[in-house]
């Protein structure tokens, strides 16, 4: 267990540089004693730690110091071609099947136990994607077209930094120009996309950095709605809105809190498709809400009462 933890410090150190000892402990869940004999272990065993003191003070490897490239296991080697699999199955990444063939050539014995298949996420035009790594590579600024949640298109002008996916899409990481601060825009928002031959105004923060401060200053405003649910309509609520069970009824229905983002609209549709099984109980506007779309719905699928229904259509399959 030592040896492996060990290790861990190790590749730690490397990749994210100096550390205090508090930080060490945290995240390896250990204390900070622990982490000074791990620390005074390394460097007996050869490993150049350099300790630091003071605020800013902490452990560091010496830049000089680089691992044996033999350092990886065959368990190892599993788990990044699982990993570049799952890239490619998302992305279609020329890069990453070049590199994918290159490691399957070193390795070619790789179990395949886990399958990453990501297909789904390739959402709109690809292209967009490809571009954007690109520009992000030469940095360069990019400008393009997008609408936002209000419906509203402008044209941006950005330095891409990273593409990400979260939040069940892919967003572009940038720098806005106009708003002189960072920015994610969903990429199936955009259009027009081109390569400018500007370049970067500045040198930008890692692009964890960047989430790590966005996140901490979360514009977007949460809503919390009281719902309560049939037997029928409680696992799509979980799976699809993520709800938290506050109390069951003998009758089996479920009284859940569901957390969403206010100014987007896939939930409220989620919510319409759970019909007469998910009752909102709060807050009191979004039932008026709700009436409102069901009347309007009514008053649009009216005109077909009359019309001949067949139950067993192949296109009504129930899922």
């Amino acid at each position: 267990m030592k040896t492996e933890r060990l290790y861990a410090i190790t590749l730690y150190l490397l990749n994210h540089g100096r550390t205090s000892a508090g930080e060490l402990a945290d995240h390896f869940e250990v204390s900070r004693r622990t982490i000074q004999r791990d620390i005074d272990s390394l460097c007996l065993s050869g490993i150049p730690v350099i300790s630091l003191s003071g605020a800013t003070g902490g452990y560091e490897i010496s830049p000089r110091y680089q691992l044996d490239h033999q350092f990886a296991t065959s368990g190892d080697y599993t788990c990044i071609l699982t990993a570049l699999r799952g890239l490619i199955s998302a992305t279609g990444d020329r890069k990453a099947q070049a590199t994918l063939e290159k490691i399957a050539h070193v390795f070619p014995q790789s179990r395949q136990d886990l399958i990453l298949d990501f297909s789904v996420l390739r959402e709109g035009d690809t292209r967009i994607l490809q571009t954007l790594q690109d520009a992000i590579a030469g940095k360069h600024v990019v400008r393009f077209t997008y609408t936002n949640n209000n419906n509203e298109t402008r044209s941006h002008t950005a330095e891409p930094i990273a593409v990400i996916y979260r939040w069940y899409a892919w967003y572009l990481l940038a720098f806005s120009r106009t708003r002189e601060d960072y920015r994610t825009y969903k990429l199936v928002r955009m259009s027009t996309l081109e390569i400018t031959d500007l370049t970067f105004t500045k040198e930008h923060p890692a692009a964890h950095l960047v989430l790590e401060q966005s996140e901490k200053k979360d514009s977007r405003k949460y809503l919390d709605i009281l719902v309560k649910c049939t037997p029928q309509a409680r696992m799509r609520a979980i799976e699809y809105l993520k709800g938290t069970i506050l109390k069951e009824y003998e009758n089996g229905d479920t009284l859940m809190r569901l957390t969403v983002v206010e100014n987007e609209h896939l939930w409220f549709g989620t919510l319409l498709s759970l019909g007469s099984n998910a009752e909102i109980l709060e807050p009191l506007w979004l039932r008026t809400h709700i009436l409102s779309a069901a009347k309007e719905l009514v008053s649009l699928y009216g005109k077909c009462q009359n019309a001949p229904f067949q139950k067993d259509s192949p296109n009504l399959k129930q899922r």
